[in-house]
């Protein structure tokens, strides 16, 4: 399967993105400016035609100030696919693909896998359970086409059974009902995050040899939800009695995790800044791996300010690896020779670089 690639992109109102037109995009893609000048909101504007938001703050400050909507629209290769999505201050969004619209953005992200590497992407170390679990729904959404009905059908059922939950007293038949469907999704969801799990975890270990050899002892342990000892069905039906008391479902699939270990201790409260960005490039560099090695193409990679909490020696290391897959990388940085050094020789069609400047972006020399 031919990966997709990003060849144009047009952005209308994306911050201080007035109008910004990329024509003839290449793998690597580089953007280098002052802080403020717009870089990362280049990236916001590719999250934002693969996910239909942003991967930092509301659809409210995304669009630029004075403007009531914001526009990108992308060409992907091979085929010259268009894409198209239009968010308005409203909260109307109109999503497009070939011209035709969609109703999900599940479709757009399936033509547009995208893995964000910035300053936020810390929280799969550090945040909430919520990050861990999107992150590995990233992966199964993309390698295993019936997780998403699944996924939707336990959202729709748990949403249904709280409720119910809420009311206090009701017949023990009608929340039953719910009961089994909630069950019936959930052990479905665990059973394809299991196996997506059963991948991943050796693709992280072999990243991390490579990227840092001294870091030995790390470990991924998946936490489904509930007691793995008994069933989903079981789980719920022995927490029925505190659900009932507090009005929400305990136990399933909701409330599984990811935990990265070293020596047995929880990554996040051992390693230092620099240590744990090089875990978090080699949780997102695993996906992309698996990804591609499923046959489902290769993501593109969203990195911004890599040197950030980096030596020269692993930003390399990090560079060379995205390199190697082939996947198109569209990177920041301040200065130009912040990655001239860190980034392996390319040919000259592979790479392109940008000049932005006060929300204009211009072509520069590529190296």
């Amino acid at each position: 399967m031919d990966s997709p690639t990003l060849s144009r992109l047009h952005i209308h109102h994306v911050r201080n993105l007035q109008q910004v037109d990329l024509e003839g995009l290449r793998r690597v893609n580089v953007f280098y400016g002052r802080n403020g000048s717009g870089k990362t909101s280049i990236l916001e504007a590719i999250h934002l035609l693969g996910m239909a938001r942003s991967f930092r703050g509301s659809i409210k400050s995304l669009i630029s100030h004075g403007s009531t909507q914001t526009t990108v629209f992308g060409e992907i290769l091979p085929g010259k696919l268009p894409l198209g999505i239009r968010r308005e201050l409203t909260g109307e969004v109109k999503l497009k693909i070939g011209g035709e619209p969609v109703r999900t953005v599940a479709a757009m992200a399936e033509q547009l896998p995208l893995q964000v590497i910035n300053a936020d992407s810390f929280d799969l170390l550090t945040g909430a359970p919520a990050a861990r679990r999107q992150y590995l729904d990233w992966g199964v959404f993309h390698v295993e086409h019936r997780f998403f009905d699944q996924w939707q059908r336990f959202q729709r059922g748990i949403k249904q059974r709280n409720m119910l939950l809420r009311r206090g007293k009701l017949p023990a038949e009608e929340l039953a009902v719910w009961t089994r469907d909630v069950a019936s999704c959930g052990e479905a969801i665990t059973s394809y995050r299991k196996a997506y799990f059963k991948l991943l975890e050796p693709r992280f270990l072999a990243i991390m040899e490579k990227l840092s050899p001294s870091l030995t002892g790390l470990e991924l342990r998946f936490r489904q939800g509930w007691d793995k000892q008994i069933s989903y069905e079981l789980a719920l039906e022995n927490s029925e009695p505190s659900d009932r008391e507090q009005g929400y479902t305990h136990v399933g699939p909701q409330r599984a995790d990811i935990r990265v270990l070293i020596d047995g201790h929880v990554a996040a409260d051992t390693l230092s800044r620099g240590q744990q960005k090089l875990v978090v490039c080699g949780l997102k560099l695993a996906q992309g791996q698996l990804l591609s090695e499923k046959g489902r193409g290769m993501c593109t990679y969203l990195v911004d300010d890599l040197p950030s909490e980096l030596d020269e020696q692993h930003s390399t290391l990090i560079c060379q690896q995205l390199a190697d897959m082939k996947a198109q990388v569209f990177i920041t940085c301040v200065h130009r020779r912040d990655l001239a050094g860190v980034w392996p020789e390319a040919e000259e069609e592979e790479f392109a670089m940008f000049h932005v400047e006060h929300g204009g972006v211009s072509t520069a020399e590529s190296r």
